[in-house]
C-alpha cells in the first residue's frame, strides 16, 4: 500500500466510534480517533450539569446493553477503571393503583408477581433468556444467515409483532401490560408499529440475565475505559478536532466516520455517489427527547417502596397511556402526560452527590425538533408516584431537542436512536445495501448507530463497521466468537 499517515482514521468517540478504533488498533494498524469536543464519549459524558458535587449523566445513563456487548465484554476494561453497580431491582413501573410491576434479575420472581399472567410472562421470556447467547450475535448486527435460525425464528415471531397486539393476545393484568408497554416505549415508536416487541424483549431478557447496570462515577467512566485501552494498544486520540470536510483529516488507508447521513452528507457528499446521496437524503429520523436533571436534597419519596430500590422507574400508568402518549408524540402533538424514563444512579453510587443528597436523571418523547419546554409535565409525572418529589429539587438543568443536537450533532431533532427504528430502517440503515457500512466511496465507511444494530450503548455498529473495513481494505478477518462470517 502507498504511504499513509495513518492506516485508519475515526472520527466520533461515541461508543461506537470507541469500538471500532479498538477493533482496528487490535488488528495491528495505526489508528487516529478524531473527537469535536474536549472529551470523548459522544453520550457517554457525565458533568456537574446543576450544582458543584452533582455530577449527572448528560446522555445515556443505564446500560444493559454495555454489560451484556458481545464486543465489550472481550475488552479488559475493569482493569482501566470500569465498574457496573446492579440496583437490586433493575426498573420499576407503578401504576395509580399503589401496585408496582418489577424487572428482577430472577425470572421467575419477576413472573411471580404478575398473578396471573405469570406463564404467560414466563412463556414469552425464557426462551430469549436462555438462548441470549445464541440470539446476540444476530440481534446486535447486520441481517445476514443466521448460526442458530431456530432460536432466531423463534425470537422473530414474537419481536416482529406491534407490543400492544402481542400483549392484547398474552397479557391480562395492569401490571404486566405497563412492564410491557414501558419496555416497547424505548423504541421511540408508537406501540402499534411492528419490532416494538422486539425491543421490549431484549430489554427485559437483558434485565434476567444480569440487572440493567450503572457505572461507577457516571457513564463517562465507560468511555474513559475504552479510551484508555484504545491508547494501551497504540492507538492515538485527537480531542476539539471538529470535522466538516474530509478535506481536514490527514491521509489514510479508511476512513470511518461516527456520524448520521446528514452529516455524512456534509463532510464527504462531493465523493458520494448521486445515487447514495439520494437514498442517504431520504433516511428518516425520529421522536426527540426532552431531558432533564435534578439535584436533590433527599431521594426521589416513591409511594410504593419498590420505586424506591429500583435504578430506573418508568411513569406512565398503563399500556393504554402509554400507548396514547407514545402515538400523540409521533404525530407531532405533546401529550399532557408524557411517558417518562428515570433514573436514580445516587441511591446506588455514592459517587454522583455530595453525602445525604442526590441526584436524578429523566427524559420524555417529544416530536422531532420540539423546543416545548417539558419540565412540568416531567415533575408532574414524578410527583403523581412520589408526592413531596418537588419539595426535594434544589436546582435543575433541561435540554430541549434543539440542545440536545448541540450537545450531541448525532442527535438529529433530539433522537438519540440515530434514526427511526422501524421494520423500514431496522436493518437497511442508513440504506439498503450487501453491507450498510461501506459507503460508495472506496474506503469511506459509517460506523454510527445510523447502521445496524441501531442505538444504544453497545459498540457493535462501530466493532461491525471497522471488520468490514478491515477485511475490504487490509485484508484480515477479524470475528468474535459465535459471529458469522461477513459476506464478500
Amino acid at each position: 500500500m502507498t504511504k499513509r499517515d495513518f492506516d485508519a482514521v475515526v472520527v466520533g468517540s461515541g461508543p461506537n466510534g470507541l469500538a471500532a478504533a479498538i477493533t482496528l488498533q487490535q488488528a495491528g494498524l495505526s489508528v487516529l480517533l478524531l473527537e469535536g469536543k474536549d472529551t470523548v464519549g459522544g453520550g457517554l459524558r457525565t458533568a456537574e450539569l446543576t450544582l458543584p458535587g452533582f455530577r449527572h449523566d448528560v446522555g445515556s445513563a443505564i446500560h444493559p446493553l454495555a454489560a451484556e456487548s458481545p464486543f465489550f465484554k472481550t475488552l479488559p476494561l475493569a482493569a482501566h477503571g470500569l465498574e457496573f453497580i446492579y440496583p437490586p431491582i433493575a426498573a420499576a413501573h407503578p401504576l395509580d393503583n399503589s401496585t408496582a410491576a418489577v424487572l428482577e434479575q430472577s425470572l421467575e420472581a419477576t413472573a411471580a408477581r404478575l398473578g396471573a399472567d405469570a406463564p404467560a410472562y414466563q412463556h414469552l421470556l425464557a426462551p430469549v433468556v436462555n438462548d441470549w447467547e445464541k440470539l446476540a450475535p444476530a440481534i446486535l448486527g447486520p441481517l445476514r444467515l443466521a448460526q442458530h435460525p431456530v432460536a432466531l425464528a423463534r425470537f422473530g415471531l414474537k419481536g416482529l409483532l406491534p407490543a400492544q397486539l402481542l400483549a392484547n393476545l398474552h397479557l391480562k393484568t395492569p401490571e404486566a401490560r405497563a412492564l410491557w408497554a414501558g419496555m416497547a416505549a424505548h423504541a421511540q415508536l408508537p406501540l402499534t408499529k411492528v419490532t416494538t416487541s422486539a425491543i421490549a424483549l431484549v430489554l427485559l431478557a437483558l434485565g434476567h440475565r444480569r440487572g440493567w447496570p450503572l457505572p461507577k462515577g457516571g457513564s463517562q467512566a465507560i468511555a474513559t475505559a475504552l479510551t484508555a485501552h484504545f491508547i494501551a494498544l497504540g492507538g492515538k486520540v485527537e480531542t476539539g478536532f471538529q470535522v466538516k470536510s474530509l478535506r481536514q483529516l490527514p491521509s489514510a488507508h479508511a476512513v470511518l466516520l461516527d456520524v448520521t447521513p446528514r452529516q455524512l452528507l456534509t463532510i464527504a457528499g462531493q465523493q458520494l455517489s448521486g445515487l447514495y446521496q439520494w437514498q442517504l437524503r431520504r433516511y428518516r429520523y425520529g421522536m426527540g427527547v426532552f431531558k432533564i436533571d435534578w439535584a436533590l436534597a433527599k431521594p426521589i419519596p416513591f409511594t410504593n417502596p419498590d420505586c424506591r430500590r429500583a435504578g430506573t422507574v418508568h411513569l406512565g400508568n398503563t399500556l393504554e397511556e402509554i400507548a396514547a402518549a407514545e402515538q400523540q408524540t409521533w404525530d407531532g402533538q405533546h401529550p399532557e402526560r408524557p411517558f417518562v424514563l428515570l433514573a436514580q444512579q445516587s441511591l446506588f453510587d455514592t459517587t454522583r452527590a455530595p453525602a445525604g443528597q442526590h441526584t436524578a436523571w429523566a427524559y420524555c418523547h417529544v416530536p422531532h425538533g420540539s423546543t416545548r419546554d417539558m419540565t412540568a409535565a416531567i415533575e408532574q409525572q414524578v410527583e403523581r408516584y412520589a408526592p413531596g418529589f418537588r419539595e426535594r429539587i434544589l436546582a435543575r438543568h433541561t435540554l430541549n431537542t434543539a440542545q440536545m443536537q448541540a450537545y450531541n450533532p448525532n442527535y438529529i431533532g433530539g433522537d438519540i436512536n440515530g434514526g427511526v427504528l422501524d421494520i423500514g430502517q431496522l436493518f437497511t440503515r442508513p440504506v439498503l445495501r450487501l453491507s450498510p457500512y461501506r459507503t460508495s466511496a472506496k474506503g469511506l465507511y459509517l460506523c454510527s448507530s445510523s447502521t445496524p444494530p441501531g442505538g444504544g450503548v453497545h459498540g457493535m455498529c462501530g466493532y461491525h463497521a471497522a471488520r468490514r473495513a478491515l477485511k475490504d481494505v487490509f485484508g484480515k478477518s477479524v470475528e468474535l466468537p459465535d459471529m458469522v462470517p461477513l459476506v464478500q
